[in-house]
């Protein structure tokens, strides 16, 4: 069985999505595809069983990622059952997570993974912004992910 991570922000369509695709080809690089398995979901429901947002995809092709089979869905109460780790691109995002969480769910800031960044850092949400926005959200996932993966390296692997 492998261990379960979701990546959650508010409308999964831009910050989520990216993530989840990021982390998995990162995950893949330090050979832990068999091990880990990633998704995404957002806090709301408007955007359920749409594509990822176009300026997030494109983002992510111009960076070799493929983010055309995404269809957004949103995070439910009962997923916890079967979900090992919850991470929120924002603390707004987190807060809504943890009002749904049941105790000992681990639930945390998807920023908390990049050693570089300060405490409580966020993944801000690039919808309303331009280009540069999912480029920034591109680097702050790329780094975080990578933090991840080794996270979860030292954790899965004996």
């Amino acid at each position: 069985m492998s261990y379960r991570v979701c990546v959650v922000c508010l409308g999964n369509i831009c910050r989520s999505p990216m993530a989840e695709v990021v982390l998995r080809r990162t995950l893949a690089e330090h050979g832990l595809d068999g091990l880990v398995t990633v998704d995404s979901a957002g806090t709301g429901g408007w955007h359920q069983g749409g594509p990822m947002d176009e300026r997030a995809a494109a983002t992510l092709a111009e960076h070799g990622y493929d983010g055309s089979a995404h269809r957004a869905r949103q995070f439910l109460k009962e997923w916890y059952g079967r979900v090992d780790l919850v991470l929120a691109m924002d603390r707004e995002n987190l807060r809504a997570l943890r009002r749904l969480a049941p105790e000992g769910a681990d639930v945390r800031l998807f920023r908390s993974f990049d050693p570089a960044a300060p405490e409580g850092a966020e993944v801000p949400d690039p919808y309303y912004g331009g280009p540069e926005g999912f480029a920034d959200v591109l680097e702050m996932v790329r780094a975080a992910s990578e933090g991840l993966a080794k996270h979860l390296s030292d954790k899965l692997r004996p």
